[in-house]
């Protein structure tokens, strides 16, 4: 009998769940369970498609468990070293001269569960659910360059194009100040200034503007984080925001 393949609905959904004895998680190619196993005591429990398994004692003041499942920036695997995201489009943006252009693009995520207690939400673990796509990237020289992770991205059509607990879409908005057309192919930027908010199974980040214009003789692009507004449930984090918001980029 060959094994079924679970479609997104089987899935389990982001959000807030209170845990009184047992609850089962399922995500692609991650099973998850957490279990009451004394009074004010739980079990958590993670495998994974290829057999390797987490496993964690929770002590609580309560006799409930109330957790948070929710989307978080790509940072933790293979290991965190960078807090810069690398997104390289599939197709360039070109921009005739004086002209601006929206555009969406994926993004990757990974998935972090939390603790909520005494109004505070501790992280407990966090995985991808993508792990062979998770690399690194380097944008600039060996020398000088900016680690970062690093995705090839599709530009899609709208916040609502995300693949469930892949990816979360964010909005670009780029500028032409320079003196002729000019094409956009990748965004470098610190990713931790930029939230992350769900919806069910969708995610999506606070979007991005990149300005292309003059910087003394050299032409630059100008990146800075632009906050959304939407009804969508922010996700948590534990990473500090970086003191500089804004990033800048040569133009190729």
């Amino acid at each position: 009998m060959s094994e079924e393949i679970q479609t997104p609905s089987e899935f389990s959904k982001y959000g807030i769940y209170e845990i009184e004895e047992t609850l089962s998680l399922s995500f692609p190619d991650i099973e998850i369970k957490f279990e009451k196993i004394s009074s004010k005591v739980f079990s958590y429990y993670r495998l994974n498609s290829e057999g390797k398994s987490d496993e964690k004692i929770i002590p609580l003041k309560s006799e409930i468990l109330k957790i948070e499942v929710s989307p978080i920036r790509p940072l933790n695997h293979p290991a965190r070293r960078t807090s810069h995201m690398f997104l390289e489009f599939d197709k360039d943006v070109f921009l005739p001269e004086n002209s601006a252009a929206t555009v969406f693009v994926r993004c990757p995520i990974e998935i972090g569960l939390f603790i909520i207690h005494d109004g505070h939400k501790d992280s407990l673990d966090w995985f991808t659910c993508d792990p062979l796509n998770s690399r690194f990237g380097l944008y600039g020289s060996p020398d000088t360059g900016i680690l970062c992770k690093y995705s090839v991205t599709p530009i899609v059509g709208s916040h609502n194009d995300s693949v469930p607990f892949y990816n979360g879409v964010m909005k670009v908005t780029v500028k032409n100040e320079l003196t002729g057309g000019h094409s956009l192919g990748k965004v470098v930027f610190p990713i931790t200034d930029n939230a992350i908010y769900y919806d069910g199974d969708q995610a999506i980040f606070d979007g991005l503007t990149a300005v292309l214009k003059k910087r003394g003789r050299s032409d630059i692009i100008d990146i800075n984080e632009e906050k959304i507004e939407t009804s969508w449930s922010q996700s948590p984090t534990w990473e500090a925001t970086t003191a500089k918001t804004q990033m800048e980029m040569g133009l190729d």
